[in-house]
């Protein structure tokens, strides 16, 4: 197995550039996974590495090989789509060994690679059996197995659970992680959902606008992010943030009640604004200084969600557990560790340290 590395990569379409230059190294059997919103370029930096989009400039290395420019086929990856794209007049040991059968590998190879590849996903019951009389998890899978009796260098999943529903995603998310522990190979996972990064990933690489914004482990960026669009965006619910005055060294805003030291007093110099970020597992409900109001309870068993409403368009979520919760129309005050905030530009996003 290998790593992949990308230097300056840039994809342009026309006049329009959608890849702005990313440099990105890839450990040998690393778990990496491309999140950001929708349009954000993740799925095309993915297509890049397959070759299924031509790199308009900059280099792609697989190995010590460089692919730039290279057809699919000869890169050593495999890909697992969206979409299953499974035939469906083909069994499922048909369609996992038909990859092979077209480059004229052996008949007995085949099913030695199809058999090692359904006894790790799970699929030996059902190889004999048509793409319809599978569940939408075990035709991924299938996909998956497909990808595996290949032999590739690195696998590239485009959002492979998409189409499945919440309790399908999270088996397959358990499956998918268990494979890469098996197997040690090199992933690549794209998707929009912050919760499959966090939970899947050695390594994420937040993407907005065709630019990384920051490249770390999970809980690194969870508890250290580098600006608000990353504090924002990974993390459920999201962090909250309150638009602050900086007066006399100390952070103001009707919603906090009695103004709040500033956390980090040096990094302020000459802003009269910032913006305040605040993790919902971070804010404690009080009675004192009560200036919002809880709209809404979301009560998931261990845990709930309070969302308070209050003066400047303030909205904030507080995590609450135990038996003491709160209840709908409450007036409430809000209390938090100075320490535990953090500030961001109000004009830059940046994070002030």
């Amino acid at each position: 197995m290998t790593g992949v590395t990308l230097e300056r990569a840039i994809k342009r379409y026309g006049e329009a550039q959608v890849i702005h230059g990313i440099d990105l190294q890839i450990e040998d059997g690393e778990f990496c996974v491309f999140v950001g919103p929708s349009g954000c370029g993740k799925s095309t930096l993915l297509r890049m590495i397959a070759g299924l989009e031509e790199t308009s400039e900059g280099h792609i290395h697989i190995g010590a090989r460089d692919v730039t420019h290279l057809d699919p086929a000869k890169r050593g990856v495999a890909m697992v789509f969206q979409t299953y794209a499974l035939y469906p007049h083909m069994s499922v040991a048909e369609n996992m060994g038909f990859g092979l059968r077209m480059t004229g590998v052996p008949r007995a190879e085949i099913r030695d690679k199809v058999a090692r590849a359904a006894e790790i996903l799970k699929l030996g019951p059902y190889l004999n059996r048509k793409p319809k009389a599978l569940s939408g998890g075990q035709r991924q899978r299938v996909a998956i197995g497909r990808a595996i009796v290949r032999g590739p260098e690195v696998f590239l999943f485009d959002e492979p659970l998409s189409n499945l529903d919440a309790e399908l995603r999270v088996e397959m998310r358990v499956e998918i992680a268990r494979l890469h522990q098996e197997i040690g190979a090199t992933m690549i996972y794209v998707t929009h959902d912050q919760v499959e990064a966090m939970t899947m990933a050695d390594k994420i690489v937040v993407l907005r606008d065709g630019r990384v914004e920051q490249v770390g482990a999970p809980l690194e960026l969870y508890r250290d992010p580098d600006n608000r669009f990353v504090a924002g965006f990974i993390g459920s619910p999201s962090m909250n943030f309150l638009e602050c005055a900086v007066v006399d060294g100390q952070l103001s805003h009707p919603a906090l009640g009695a103004p709040v030291a500033l956390p980090v007093a040096g990094a302020t110099a000459g802003l009269s604004q910032v913006t305040l970020g605040l993790r919902p597992e971070h804010i404690e409900v009080v009675d004192a200084d009560p200036t919002l109001r809880v709209e809404l309870v979301e009560a998931l068993g261990g845990v709930s969600y309070a969302h308070l409403s209050g003066p400047d368009a303030a909205r904030l979520i507080v995590e609450e557990r135990g038996d003491a919760r709160s209840t709908v129309g409450r007036a409430v005050g809000i209390r938090f560790d100075p320490h535990r905030a953090m500030l961001f530009d109000p004009e830059s996003g940046q994070r002030l340290r």
